[in-house]
C-alpha cells in the first residue's frame, strides 16, 4: 500500500484500542483520515458498505459493553441486521471500534495489530 492511498479510521479518542490503532498507523508512516463517529454519526449506507467490505453482519460489530445494546434487545438472535443498523444510526456508541478501511478491505481492529493486515 502506498502512502497516498486513503486509509480511514472510525475512531473514538476515548478508547485505548482506538488510540493504539491510530498510533500504529502513524508509526508505519500512514496518516489516515480520522472519522470521529461519535461526533459525526453514521449513515445507513456507511454501515451497510463497511459491513459488506468487512464480510461481517451488523451484529458482529455491535458493541455491548458500556451501551444499551442488551436493554434495546439488540443482542437477541431474532433481531435483524436492519434493526441493529437503525439503532447504530440513532446511537453511534453501539458500533464497536476502531474500524479501519483501506483499499485492501476493512476490519474491526481489536486488537490494534489487526490493522497491519490492511496495509
Amino acid at each position: 500500500m502506498t502512502a497516498q492511498e486513503e486509509i480511514v479510521i472510525y475512531h473514538n479518542p476515548a478508547c485505548g484500542t482506538s488510540r493504539n490503532t491510530l498510533a500504529l498507523l502513524r508509526e508505519k508512516g500512514f496518516e489516515p483520515k480520522v472519522v470521529e463517529y461519535l461526533k459525526q454519526g453514521w449513515t445507513k449506507d456507511q454501515l451497510v458498505d463497511l459491513t459488506a467490505k468487512m464480510g461481517v453482519s451488523a451484529r458482529e460489530i455491535l458493541r455491548e459493553r458500556g451501551t444499551k445494546a442488551v436493554e434495546l434487545g439488540l443482542t437477541d438472535p431474532a433481531t435483524s441486521d436492519e434493526a441493529i443498523i437503525a439503532a447504530m444510526i440513532l446511537d453511534p456508541i453501539l458500533v464497536n471500534r476502531p474500524i479501519v478501511s483501506t483499499s485492501k478491505g476493512a476490519a474491526l481492529c481489536r486488537p490494534a495489530e489487526l490493522v497491519l493486515g490492511l496495509l
